[in-house]
């Protein structure tokens, strides 16, 4: 869906949930801003039991001009877009008298019948699906001040003051809105009340630990989602604990909040580990958060004791996986095979070609951003499924040969590099040249039973994961090369060697 789809109805009525929050505040307001300028009648409501009231949040409407009211009612209207929430939600106030609804929404689909949507729930907020629709319709957010600081703040709070993003649009949206820093700063600065405060210093004192495992499980009253990030980064801060997570019910069902100051475990994907089946998650590898949806939790706990659930899936999670350290890995290779890797066109940037020698750059990818240094010997691989990895010249020059026509590359995202100097990014579809594997070097792998955590030898700092089902790959001409490719791309890639 479009924004110019919705441009031929004739009057729109915008609502976002009850009890709005930053980041339906500022997607409503984007696109009502964009009707308006499209001269078609349009407002923007929000209805519930509760008027906003949040000190920050009634700042936000004054400082940005935000012109949405309260209703119980909308009568007759062509249109209903509902945004930051979906018709039939049980937070969402439904609202009758539409001919048409559209949905505009990161939060799971709960229907699938909607006639009009942009549902994408691997984003870290709706108003970055708002401003991409801006952005495909030529809308120049950045001339509207108060919308690109609206959107920003959306994004800040709805991801715990960014530490939770995990999306490649989410970090493409923060980088290029040009916001009032002043008004981001007091907003930023009336987000905790008094009463908000008692409740995080009660949370603290009452708490879950291992001392096995160096992990805390800590219980808040309902309060602010971005609540939950402060309490979890002030228990970080003890020095017996590695990781945590904070958690409160919002509405039906459960916002964590969790951190990680160990590089064996990443937040995220411990994120996706607790609410893997029954609710959603993701973020950065320090920072992260997630929801549980209290019907699907049910079914596994139903007792409802979701301290015991989540204190029993840590211990889980700690026993689940193998680490390996590669410069210190010793390969059995009596139980791997050796495989040779198929001549399928790839992608490969050389990053000389782009900037000078020594510049900084910021490669962002799905998998999540690689900060590395421009070379003449630094290549940047882009495997068949958008799957981005540095490799040396030399490296690259004994296993892969340039060939012409394009690479064959599927991906939802294709990846950028950024100059961290002056902040120019380049799209790399423009810069990709094709190679294929010579093959002349082969690699010994075996299927992963378990699931593990390499660290490379290249790079110590973090861990390549590799789940059961996927491979662990060792190259034949260094034996501490050792990686992981994942399953459904081993197979396009590699063959058995003859």
């Amino acid at each position: 869906m479009r924004l110019s789809e919705l441009t031929t109805y004739k009057d729109i009525i915008i609502q976002c949930h009850d009890n709005p929050d930053a980041d339906s505040l500022a997607s409503g307001f984007a696109l009502y801003s964009y009707f308006k300028e499209k001269d078609i009648p349009c407002r923007f409501v929000y209805s519930g039991k509760n008027q906003i009231t949040k000190s920050n949040l009634v700042l936000m409407m004054k400082e940005l001009g935000i012109p949405i009211s309260y209703v119980n009612e909308i009568g007759l209207v062509d249109l209903l877009i509902t945004v930051d929430c979906q018709c039939g939600a049980g937070n969402t106030t439904l609202l009758n008298g539409a001919s048409h609804v559209a949905v505009i929404d990161h939060h799971q689909t709960i229907d699938d019948s909607f006639e009009l949507s942009a549902i994408k729930s691997n984003y870290g907020s709706c108003s970055t699906i708002v401003w991409q629709m801006l952005q495909e319709e030529g809308f120049p957010v950045n001339s509207h001040p108060d919308i690109a600081t609206a959107l920003y703040y959306g994004l800040y709070m709805d991801t715990s003051q960014l530490s939770e993003i995990y999306h490649p649009a989410d970090k493409d949206m923060r980088d290029s809105l040009v916001y009032n820093q002043t008004t981001i700063f007091r907003l930023i600065h009336s987000n905790i009340s008094l009463n908000e405060l008692q409740l995080a210093g009660y949370a603290l004192t009452d708490f879950q630990y291992s001392d096995t495992y160096r992990f805390s499980i800590i219980m808040t009253n309902p309060c602010d989602p971005n609540i939950l990030g402060v309490i979890s980064d002030f228990a970080l801060q003890v020095d017996t604990i590695d990781t945590c997570v904070v958690y409160n019910r919002l509405g039906k069902d459960y916002k964590l909040s969790i951190r990680s100051c160990v590089k064996e475990i990443r937040a995220n994907e411990l994120a996706w580990y607790l609410t893997e089946g029954i609710g959603s998650g993701g973020g950065h590898i320090n920072k992260s958060g997630g929801f549980i949806f209290a019907k699907d939790f049910l079914r596994l706990q139903p007792d409802g004791d979701m301290n015991s659930y989540l204190y029993h899936k840590m211990e889980e999670y700690y026993n689940s996986y193998d680490l390996i350290f590669a410069k210190d890995y010793t390969a059995d290779l009596t139980s791997l095979k050796s495989y040779l890797k198929r001549n399928i066109p790839i992608g490969v940037v050389i990053t000389s070609e782009l900037l000078e020698e020594n510049t900084p750059i910021l490669v962002r990818t799905l998998e999540g951003d690689l900060k590395t240094t421009v070379s003449d010997s630094l290549y940047i691989m882009i495997d068949i499924q958008g799957e981005v990895y540095p490799i040396h010249k030399d490296k690259f020059e004994s296993s892969y040969k340039f060939i012409d026509g394009a690479p064959n590359i599927h991906t939802d995202y294709l990846p950028t590099i950024k100059n961290t100097i002056n902040g120019r990014t380049y799209v790399l579809n423009k810069h990709i040249h094709t190679c294929v594997a010579l093959g002349t070097t082969h690699i010994y792998a075996k299927e992963l039973q378990r699931t593990c955590k390499v660290f490379t030898s290249q790079d110590e700092s973090k861990y390549m994961l590799g789940k059961p089902g996927d491979y662990l790959a060792v190259r034949s001409d260094d034996l501490h090369d050792v990686y992981v490719i994942e399953r459904n791309i081993f197979f396009k890639t590699y063959e058995v060697k003859r």
